[in-house]
């Protein structure tokens, strides 16, 4: 098995220098080190791949949880701070995992544990042949639906629930975005930000937005912003260029 793949942005040298080695003790590359938010998403926009994400929660120009924001395609996210007080933002973020400075070996190796699980089965970003069901199930009262996935325009992560839309709100069985994509690879779906899951063929309209993003207008009527990172790959998908 090939060693994971990660990024560590750490404005603090000392701190940096520390997570980096004990990365490379448990045996992963570190294929980049940043030292602020804004080179770590320029990284990954220009291509650079990597298996997950080190992000300090507090840094210059882009905080970790704004780098997670505008992400051009989804990553599994580690947020490493000094503030317990941050713990609920980042999960909200559908983060991976969240570790308090100083991080020790101990711990880091049960994040790196789940890390290589999500690694195995993490769907690719690009369009893909449909693997995935043209139908999911969904909760009602003490029991299961299934929709047709032709009737949903997107899915969200609110509050540990991955909700659907689908003229009214469902909530489905999954617990991340991840679990939806993995369930749903190949059927047309893209990651709009690390909230927000879209199915491309629902969207009827774009206009631009502030800071490179876009507001997509879906089937009935509904409109959402879709990240700086992840407006490219839409654009493309819609045959904008």
């Amino acid at each position: 098995m090939r060693p994971l793949r990660v990024l560590v942005a750490e404005d603090e040298p000392y701190n940096r220098k520390r997570l980096v080695r004990l990365l490379r003790e448990a045996q992963c590359e570190v294929v980049a080190e940043m030292e602020d938010g804004p080179a770590a998403l320029e990284w990954l926009e220009k291509g650079g791949e990597a298996d997950a994400l080190f992000l300090d929660i507090q840094m210059p120009g882009l905080t970790g949880l704004d780098v997670a924001e505008d992400l051009p395609h989804p990553v599994p996210v580690v947020f490493v701070t000094a503030y317990a007080e941050h713990a609920v933002r980042a999960f909200e973020q559908d983060a991976a995992d969240y570790l308090l400075k100083p991080v020790t070996a101990e711990r880091l190796e049960k994040t790196l544990q789940r890390l290589r699980k999500l690694a195995a089965i993490e769907p690719d970003h690009e369009p893909a042949k449909p693997q995935g069901a043209a139908r999911y199930p969904v909760k009602a009262g003490e029991g299961l639906i299934f929709l047709d996935l032709a009737r949903t325009t997107h899915f969200t992560f609110e509050d540990g629930v991955v909700w659907a839309y689908a003229g009214e709100r469902f909530r489905t069985v999954w617990k991340s975005l991840n679990e939806a994509e993995t369930a749903l690879a190949g059927r047309g779906l893209l990651r709009g930000h690390r909230h927000l899951l879209l199915r491309v063929e629902a969207v009827v309209g774009v206009r631009p937005a502030d800071s490179g993003r876009l507001l997509a207008r879906l089937a009935g009527g509904a409109e959402v912003e879709i990240s700086r990172g992840a407006a490219p790959h839409l654009k493309k998908r819609l045959g904008l260029g």
